[in-house]
Order: C-alpha cells, then sequence, then structure tokens
C-alpha cells in the first residue's frame, strides 16, 4: 500500500494513494454548491446563538442581542387576549348577580369560562365532572351545605370554608365528642346508632338507636336541628337525605362523631381569582344541576 497520491490512469480523479485487494480510494471533492451551503449553515449557526438564546448556563441560556423569548411572546399573547375580553369581564364583574342569566351573550361567556377556571382550581377536589369525592362535595346534586344560590355559591368561592386565611371564610366546628369526653363510649354508639335511622338505615344495635335520640336531642340538635334536617345557617349537613361527604356506615358515622370532621377550602378571592372570575366560576357550578333560585324575602 502507498501514501503517495496518484491519479487514477483510467480516470482523471486524483487517489488518495491507499490501495486495498487492488481497490483504489479516490480523493474527489464535494461539489462546490455542497460546500457552500454547508459554510453557509456554519456562519448562520453562529449568527442564531448570537441573536437567540442558545448556550445553557448556569444561571439560564444566553439571552441573545435580539432579547426574544417564547415565554415573552406567552405573555404577550395572553395580555393581548385579556384586553380584548376586558370589557365583558368589566361587565361580568359589575352586574347584578341574578341578570347573568338574563343576558345570553354574557351568561354563554360566563359558563365557559367558569368551566376553564373551574378545570384549573376547582377539580383537584371536586373531580373534573364536579361529581366530588370522599370528603369532597359533589357539586351536581342540590345538597348544599351553605346553601346553592348564585350569591352564596359565589361567597363561598371567594372566601372558602374554615381557613386561616380570611376573616370572612364560613366557618362551623364539629366538636369531637369521642376525643374530648364529651360523650362516653356508649353515648356515641347510641347517638351513631340513632342518626343511621333518620335516613331510613338499618341500625346496628335498634335498642341503642332508641336511647340515642336523647343524646342526639341534647348534644346535636343544635346544630342538625330536632330531625336532623340541618341548618345552613351554621354549615350543618342534613343527616335525613342520605347523602354523606365522608360515608354514612357504621365505622365512618363513629369516627365522625368521636372525632369530628374539618375540612378546609381555601378562598380564591384576592391573589388567585379576581371578581369576574370568581363570577364566572360560580356560575358555571351554579349551572351544573343542583343551583337554587334566591328565595323571596
Amino acid at each position: 500500500m502507498s501514501d503517495d497520491n496518484k491519479k487514477n490512469p483510467d480516470l482523471d480523479y486524483e487517489t488518495t494513494g491507499h490501495e486495498w485487494d487492488g481497490i483504489q480510494e479516490y480523493n474527489k471533492p464535494l461539489p462546490r454548491w455542497w460546500l457552500m451551503v454547508f459554510y453557509a449553515t456554519i456562519i448562520w449557526g453562529v449568527g442564531y446563538t448570537i441573536a437567540y438564546p442558545a448556550w445553557p448556563g448556569i444561571q439560564g441560556a444566553t439571552a441573545g442581542v435580539l432579547g426574544w423569548s417564547t415565554r415573552a411572546n406567552v405573555a404577550q399573547a395572553i395580555e393581548e387576549h385579556e384586553a380584548d375580553l376586558a370589557p365583558i369581564n368589566e361587565e361580568l364583574a359589575s352586574v347584578e348577580l341574578a341578570s347573568i342569566s338574563e343576558d345570553p351573550e354574557l351568561l354563554t361567556y360566563a359558563n365557559n369560562a367558569g368551566a376553564a377556571i373551574f378545570r384549573t382550581w376547582c377539580a383537584q377536589c371536586h373531580g373534573s365532572g364536579a361529581a366530588g369525592a370522599r370528603g369532597y362535595p359533589n357539586l351536581l346534586d342540590d345538597a348544599w351545605l351553605w346553601g346553592g344560590t348564585l350569591e352564596d355559591i359565589r361567597y363561598t368561592v371567594a372566601h372558602g370554608i374554615r381557613n386561616e386565611e380570611d376573616m370572612d371564610a364560613r366557618y362551623s366546628q364539629m366538636p369531637a365528642f369521642g376525643r374530648d369526653e364529651l360523650l362516653s363510649d356508649e353515648e356515641v354508639d347510641q347517638v351513631v346508632n340513632f342518626v343511621m335511622t333518620l335516613s331510613d338505615r338499618e341500625p346496628r344495635d335498634a335498642a341503642a338507636a332508641e336511647a340515642g335520640a336523647e343524646v342526639f336531642d341534647i348534644n346535636c340538635s343544635s346544630c342538625h336541628g330536632p330531625e336532623g334536617m340541618g341548618d345552613r345557617f351554621q354549615g350543618a349537613p342534613n343527616l335525613t337525605d342520605a347523602i354523606w361527604l365522608y360515608g354514612g356506615d357504621y365505622e365512618t358515622l363513629h369516627e365522625t362523631v368521636w372525632n369530628s370532621r374539618f375540612g378546609v377550602m381555601p378562598p380564591m378571592g384576592g391573589a388567585d381569582l379576581n371578581e369576574a372570575e370568581i363570577r364566572a366560576v360560580a356560575t358555571y357550578v351554579h349551572g351544573l344541576g343542583g343551583g337554587e333560585e334566591p328565595t323571596e324575602e
């Protein structure tokens, strides 16, 4: 094998001088147009890294002399979109709540915007379909702890329930009758059996259920009412409708009476949602099937 370049006698191409088993390696140059394109891509690549974000660093990628970024583009697009929606959002935030349903365009916008807000802020607890889960209310039925009018829902969304962030939050607290020794073990068993009968369920112990009526009247009726139908002013649930937030079996009810429950809903007003967004999601929830009309005074 020779390392000296020489020409193939049969062709006008120079070889590299390498030969294997009689096969010669040509030193044939690439087409000039291909080389020009190749060099142009190198120049373009260098220019791109100078003009646009490119090289990663400890604090982030180089910004580029043009200062361009996809994040800034998205932010600008959001600002433009919000500016387009500003007039209808101002209207939604300022009109009487009851009049939203009287304006088809405003109602359609509120429902569409409210659905998007619900999926972003509320679905994590109440589910994407608003059917709730154990400990999280079903928003499709007509069983409301604090009321189901549009104004009731708006207030709940804005201020939340039993949270320390908003002084105007809805607040109620059930005593832990067993843990705090307000009732004896026997009395807890009795009242749990009695509560089961309120929704026409078979108690575990009929004699205990009969005795539990008096325990309920003394300790529970002030919130849940003498017939167990609840009190929306206090957020006390109706115990007669067989709709249970945590469960209506003996073991779950015993846990509720013994240790109590203290579900918390964060306030969505202020930093999270503005007034138009609060009204939009309230309108959406109100229209899911269980929304109530305000009672006439």
